[in-house]
């Protein structure tokens, strides 16, 4: 997937919002070797946490929430992915909303941790876009000669905090993957966010079913 720039801006204003209350950023240098620090122990977090063969699915998705909520701008990417259809959505369905798009993420993602065990993630370099926002680049290396999986990870900062705005694995972008999918639920509901928020409950719960 071709990535949209100015997609990104507007997801760049998401979460930059969250953090109007810091007043010091980093220069470039120093976003870029933070997110790359940040990248690197998120690696070793999933790698200790998530992959070892005899955990529990149920707590690898207990393990990976906890990782999710502290490593995800989680608010700011949803909202990015609903779209103009947020201002839409009742304070009640925004709720809703967000909780079952945190369900949806970390039942769905889970097992992809799990099918990368015994794999490395090596960080290759790193980009500023500004004090605020780097994308760090890496590769997933596989053993036998197998082509290594390229993963880039959009970094947001205040300094002091590091969030993931975005996942791009082979180019193609997690938030706006779901955003065109969301959009085309929304569409194919009449443009009501209440056909969307009934559709994540019945995928999350399906989901959740399997993980029992």
């Amino acid at each position: 997937m071709i990535l949209n720039l100015s997609s990104y801006r507007s997801l760049t204003g998401y979460f930059l919002g969250a953090f109007l209350a810091f007043a010091t950023l980093p220069a470039l240098a120093g976003v870029e070797e933070g997110s790359e620090k940040f990248v690197r122990s998120l690696a070793d977090k999933a790698v200790h946490s998530l992959t070892t063969a005899d955990t529990p699915r149920l707590e690898r998705i207990k393990r990976f929430r906890e990782l999710f909520r502290e490593s995800f701008a989680a608010t700011s990417i949803g909202k990015f992915v609903l779209g103009r259809n947020w201002r839409r959505a009742s304070d009640d369905e925004k709720k809703e909303y967000l909780t079952l798009f945190e369900d949806l993420m970390v039942v769905t993602y889970v097992d992809r941790f799990q099918r990368y065990a015994g794999e490395a993630l090596k960080v290759t370099k790193s980009r500023a876009e500004n004090d605020n926002i780097a994308t760090v680049f890496s590769e997933i290396q596989r053993p036998g000669g197998i082509k290594p999986i390229r993963v880039d990870w959009r970094i947001g900062t205040n300094g002091t905090i590091y969030k993931i705005l975005d996942v791009i694995v082979e180019g193609a972008s997690m938030s706006n993957t779901l955003r065109s999918d969301f959009g085309s639920i929304v569409r194919r509901q009449g443009g009501k966010v209440a056909g969307l928020i009934t559709a994540l409950r019945e995928k999350t719960e399906a989901l959740k079913a399997e993980a029992q």
